[in-house]
């Protein structure tokens, strides 16, 4: 099979594509700004015996995503999964809502989700089969992490599109799921209260630890399989147990 993985050239993304590679797939590793992290990423699955190529892109532009696709098909072939997970998140409330913000998130969290899906279903409808899956977040089900109500709305959008792309998308063959992930460990995690941060995080989940990025990309990797050949419209949580959200 042929990937997609946007936002692959750390964290959560890194490990997406390192999963799908080390189950054959060849990797097109996406990302807009971090050259050299994506170059990484692909060097590591070419290394084991891998196919792998970086691509750059804005997936929140149209044009550019257009084309991305046309680049990793030139290099690899055609792509018959997709994983959207590029996403960024602007810290805010109701009473620090910020305009630029909030549309420099929708672009990205949702606008790249739509048109990188819409790329993709066009050759996926033509073959009768694709596999999408969403990156959202567990800020989309009411966590109560503070600072996370805008970031919280796009994700939420994130589900809804899940829910309605594999309504429209169905009938030809295309699975569309999403992975929400409560937190997880990146390099992203302030490292000056890195430990602290740790603590506080694992003591919200039932199985008393936070995620890694592995944790999800594993989840990601079951929803592109034949094993999960009748599986759509799915939300899947990655979150350990949040208390926060179970006690609701």
């Amino acid at each position: 099979m042929i990937a997609l993985v946007t936002g692959a050239s750390r964290g959560i993304g890194r490990a997406i594509a390192l999963r799908l590679a080390l189950d054959g797939t060849a990797v097109a590793v996406n990302y807009h700004t971090q050259k050299e992290a994506a170059q990484s990423v692909v060097e590591t699955i070419l290394k084991a015996g891998g196919r792998a190529c970086a691509v750059q892109g804005d997936t929140g532009d149209e044009r550019q995503v257009k084309a991305l696709f046309e680049q990793v098909e030139e290099r690899l072939g055609t792509v018959e999964v997709l994983v959207n997970n590029a996403g960024i998140l602007h810290r805010g409330n109701i009473d620090t809502y910020d305009d630029a913000a909030m549309a420099a998130m929708l672009k990205t969290n949702v606008e790249g989700v739509i048109h990188c899906t819409r790329a993709a279903a066009a050759a996926m409808r033509k073959n009768k089969d694709g596999r999408i899956v969403n990156i959202s977040s567990i800020a989309a089900h009411g966590t109560a992490a503070p600072g996370t109500t805008w970031y919280a709305a796009t994700k939420a959008a994130v589900e809804s599109l899940t829910r309605r792309f594999a309504l429209e998308l169905g009938p030809a063959g295309i699975r569309v799921n999403a992975v929400a992930p409560g937190f997880i460990l990146t390099d992203m995690v302030d490292a000056a209260n890195r430990d602290e941060v740790i603590k506080t995080m694992a003591a919200k989940a039932v199985l008393g630890r936070v995620g890694v990025p592995d944790d999800v990309a594993d989840a990601v990797a079951f929803l592109v399989s034949d094993q999960a050949r009748f599986i759509t419209g799915q939300i899947l949580t990655v979150d350990g147990g949040r208390t926060d959200f179970l006690s609701h």
